[in-house]
């Protein structure tokens, strides 16, 4: 029998309904598949952070390592800390730390959730965002700062061998889908970054004869995943425009309370970190009213990555027999706590 060590990182705001909710939900798919997950929580938040001055212990991301995976809520407080600590010295520091390349994330239509295109026609997407450097970096600085002559310099960093491991993963997904990859840039008017882009994926393409790869500048790819979205299949894209891209993706999949993602480094060696991307919502934190189906569908993803396949497939139609029947949160248009959609997919799947 397998036994899997998880980090728990429920972190912030909702954070810690939603990873409250959907844990119980993950033991009881271990416990019919005949594996073990073994779960740490880890306190690692901005409240870590107003009693020790840090968002995670100095040697965080060596603990980490010593884990499988890593399940995380959600990160920020910004009434108690700014955004820019938060997210930089925990999830950046993580991802970064780890080395973790690739963002993942699913975008369709579950059962039963209406979206808010138009159009009907279903669509499937793979979005998969570099993660690590780009133009979330952090290189640059800020001179003569408070005065009339302040000057704030950020500069973007992609290096030959980053851009060419998330094309390279972008590529294996689309071959193992329809063949079709989406390469995104803005190379019109970024010259350098985003040419040397546009010619990694030239080169990477050379050895993927089988995937069709088509080009697009990230407004009319913007564009597109809301006008016909049915017509787009893997998207690779800088971290930046990623960013971006898979919040357009969350919205035509019904909201960010289906938004779920995988941080990994396709290399293995290290844990990979699994994620909802909706934020820590200070607003509706402690009311029970998130939607758990993002931390849920993050887990599915954890367990394909722990190559436990047949449980990961057992949550997801676990997930979409519950959306069928109209059931839901209050975003979802229904009137179940966190906890009680959770339960709900617990109990589909048996206990």
């Amino acid at each position: 029998m397998n036994n899997y060590r998880i980090a728990l990182l429920p972190g912030d705001g909702i954070g810690t309904e939603v990873m409250e909710a959907a844990w119980p939900v993950l033991q009881t798919l271990a416990k019919q598949h005949n594996f073990g997950l073994e779960g740490a929580w880890l306190p690692w938040s901005c409240d870590h952070y107003q009693r020790h001055g840090c968002m995670m212990p100095a040697d965080g991301v060596e603990q980490l390592k010593a884990f499988d995976a890593i399940y995380l809520g959600a990160v920020g407080l910004p009434a108690q800390v700014p955004d820019h600590i938060s997210l930089r010295d925990l999830l950046l520091a993580i991802r970064q730390g780890l080395d973790l390349s690739v963002n993942a994330r699913p975008h369709r239509l579950l059962a039963g959730v209406p979206g808010p295109l138009r159009s009907t026609e279903p669509f499937d997407i793979l979005c998969i965002r570099e993660n690590t450097e780009g133009e979330y970096s952090g290189a640059g600085g800020r001179v003569h700062q408070g005065g009339d002559l302040e000057v704030a310099v950020e500069t973007s960093i992609f290096t030959r061998a980053g851009v060419e491991r998330v094309l390279r993963h972008g590529f294996e997904q689309a071959r193992k889908r329809s063949g079709r990859l989406a390469s995104v840039t803005k190379s019109n008017a970024q010259r350098h970054s985003m040419v040397f882009w546009d010619e990694m994926t030239d080169r990477v393409a050379a050895d993927y004869p089988n995937v069709k790869v088509t080009r697009y500048h990230v407004d009319a790819i913007a564009a597109r995943m809301i006008t016909a979205p049915q017509t787009l299949d893997v998207i690779v894209a800088s971290n930046l425009f990623g960013d971006i891209l898979t919040d357009i993706g969350a919205a035509i999949q019904g909201g960010l309370g289906f938004a779920a993602s995988a941080n990994i480094n396709p290399a293995g060696g290290v844990p990979g970190m699994f994620e909802p991307v909706h934020g820590s919502a200070p607003d509706i934190m402690g009311k029970g009213l998130a939607n758990p189906l993002a931390t849920l569908w993050a887990g599915a993803l954890m367990l394909e990555h722990l190559r436990e396949n047949a449980a990961a497939a057992d949550l997801m139609t676990a997930i979409e027999t519950v959306t069928a029947t109209g059931a839901g949160t209050p975003d979802m248009g229904g009137s179940l706590s966190t906890g009680e959609l959770a339960e709900k997919v617990r109990t589909v799947l048996g206990n």
